[in-house]
């Protein structure tokens, strides 16, 4: 039996060994990280990722699959809920940092199944709408920073990264704490309310610097 960690990164500025420190501090013992650099959600299924094919023939029974959240498996509802099913026929675990959710194919109690698989699909479909919400935001935020592009004049430096953005996003959609995202992403809380109830400046705030 091992213990496989998955990340995917979409960004430059993200990195795995971020990923891979919060699966370790959260009590995690690793032995073996498999990772996807600059692939999106959205558009590449697990399966057709150069690395997250591999996971299908690297995981037997037994074995469990960390990742920090469902939404590294995906971000499209069909793909995720298909995706973690195909895992538990398996019988792979899979576990979840953020929630520390359990998915396990083992249980017969019909009871426990349904709850399982209501949790599932609902964390599915938060992936899939938060990364259709994220893309509205990015749109509004272009548009923004075009408006504006005529003035030479483009305000003070963003205090914070993409990835940053992107990481109190996720925590936001799983109802984190403002003081529980402030302590993981080492943002001031002031930062955080401003990416939650204005998304759309904040893209425009890094679309303006290129970030």
């Amino acid at each position: 039996m091992q213990t496989v960690f998955y990340a995917r990164v979409s960004t430059a500025d993200q990195t795995i060994q971020h990923q891979e420190k919060q699966a370790r501090d959260a009590g995690f013992t690793i032995d073996r990280v498999v990772a996807d650099h600059g692939v999106s959600g959205v558009s590449t299924r697990l399966a057709e990722r150069p690395e997250g094919k591999r996971l299908f023939d690297m995981l037997r029974a037994g074995d469990v699959l960390v990742v920090r959240w469902v939404d590294r498996l995906g971000r499209n509802y069909a793909d995720v809920t298909e995706t973690i099913r195909e895992f538990m026929r398996q019988g792979v675990v899979i576990k979840t940092i953020i929630n520390r959710m359990t998915f396990d194919g083992a249980t017969l109690d019909p009871m426990q199944q349904a709850v399982r698989d209501a949790l599932i699909a609902f964390m599915a479909a938060s992936a899939q709408a938060q990364a259709e919400a994220t893309k509205v935001a990015q749109a509004a935020g272009i548009e923004h920073a075009k408006a504006t592009e005529a003035n030479a004049y483009r305000g003070r430096k963003p205090s914070f990264t993409r990835a940053q953005m992107e990481a109190v996003r996720d925590m936001l959609a799983q109802a984190a704490s403002i003081s529980v995202i402030a302590k993981s992403t080492g943002l001031s809380r002031q930062t955080i309310y401003r990416v939650k109830e204005e998304p759309a400046e904040a893209e425009a705030a890094l679309a303006k610097w290129g970030m």
